[in-house]
């Protein structure tokens, strides 16, 4: 089913094409608060804020949120801000406990645009952006506008090639389904959603450690209209983790923070069976993927080691197959990203795409089941993920 769900962008040459951003026409007539959150992000926080100030629509100002705890950053930001004064606003983030929801609605007061925009630190942004949004946004009547964003370092480590076809079959495919079925776990950054919905909605949870997710979940369930948009000509680009530790606790993050969404039960709200029942099977997957992480694994070497009769050790390989049929999908994805952003796709890198399959898995397991047991056990606490800016152009 979620290797069906997908393959969505690519059922037929006109789903393909309806997934991109339409040509804008020229007009601005929506103004944005981009906001930053920024914690120990003095390596790449500049180089963002430089490449938001490029933008070629006129109507932006640019909220960087720093901690007051965090004198390096704020440093750079201070800095910065000095490059566009009346442009870039510094908000310092007086809260005790630090997490990005709260430095977002620390800047929330602060905003005066007609839409608020979400960034990552560490993000390179295409400076034709804002104008494709503006048209999305007067062109569909949309509340939300969600763009792509792309991981592009898949060189950088074994784990990190797997990790950049999640993006792109995520943002390219998955979430164009979400919003069509009007159940939408949205991304973390390169979202829009306009000032006054985002207000009503009293914007982000605080206590929540996937704060996208649950806005998407809220907003659904007030039935916003939402818009995903992906073309790689405009996507944000962003980085890897740089190691598995810190890839662990990012998805420990996003795992339990779906499980937070899970019980806060927000999702029964939404009006019709298939868009609860599309929730809730989103909304476990940490479940499923602790699941189906340890079971095929499992299932290899119980069927390799075991002496079991034919027909029995033929049914521990069944879980194999949807394993095989992805395989097949991501070979393909694999030379399709390559073609998209203008990457070299070699050999090496197919090899490492299918040695890395079941490790990867076993990875994204143990991350599901560290979310389970943090949340079971009351552990909310943020892991935050260090930047250090190799997906850059121009980078080593």
């Amino acid at each position: 089913m979620t290797l069906w769900w997908t393959m969505h962008a690519w059922r037929t040459p006109e789903t393909l094409a309806a997934t991109r951003f339409a040509a804008p026409d020229g007009a601005q007539h929506l103004t944005f608060s981009l906001l930053v959150p920024a914690r120990h992000e003095q390596n790449v926080l500049e180089r963002t804020v430089r490449r938001l100030l490029q933008s070629t629509h006129e109507g932006f100002e640019i909220i960087v949120i720093v901690g007051h705890d965090d004198a390096e950053t704020a440093a750079v930001a201070e800095r910065v801000a000095l490059i566009a004064p009346g442009r870039i606003l510094v908000v310092t983030d007086h809260n005790e406990v630090k997490n990005k929801p709260r430095a977002l609605n620390t800047a929330l007061p602060y905003a005066r645009g007609d839409v608020i925009g979400v960034f990552d630190a560490e993000d390179e942004v295409h400076p034709d952006l804002l104008e494709h949004v503006d048209h999305a946004f007067r062109a569909t009547g949309a509340d939300v506008v969600q763009g792509g964003v792309q991981l592009i370092n898949f060189h950088s480590s074994w784990f990190s090639l797997h990790n950049c076809l999640e993006y792109f079959f995520w943002f390219r495919s998955r979430l164009h389904l979400h919003a069509e079925k009007g159940f939408i776990p949205l991304g973390g950054n390169t979202v829009f959603v306009r000032t006054e919905v985002l207000r009503r909605a009293n914007g982000w949870d605080g206590t929540c450690l996937a704060e996208d997710c649950d806005l998407g979940v809220r907003l659904s369930s007030r039935g916003a209209k939402v818009v995903v948009a992906y073309d790689s000509t405009i996507v944000t680009r962003e980085e890897t983790p740089h190691s598995l530790p810190a890839l662990l606790k990012q998805r420990t993050r996003w795992n339990q923070g779906f499980l937070q969404v899970l019980r806060k039960g927000e999702w029964r709200r939404l009006p019709g069976l298939r868009q609860r029942m599309l929730a809730r099977y989103t909304l476990t997957g940490p479940f499923l993927q602790a699941f189906a992480g340890l079971a095929i694994p499992l299932g290899v070497v119980v069927a390799l080691a075991a002496d079991l009769p034919v027909g029995v050790a033929l049914i521990t390989f069944l879980p194999v197959l949807p394993m095989a049929a992805s395989l097949v999908f991501q070979t393909i994805g694999l030379y399709d990203f390559g073609q998209q952003y203008g990457l070299r796709i070699g050999a090496q890198d197919y090899a490492r795409l299918v040695l890395g399959l079941f490790p990867y898995a076993v990875l994204l397991a143990v991350a599901a089941l560290r979310a389970i047991w943090r949340e079971y056990t009351g552990r909310r606490d943020w892991e935050l993920t260090a930047h250090l800016g190799t997906h850059l152009s121009g980078a080593v």
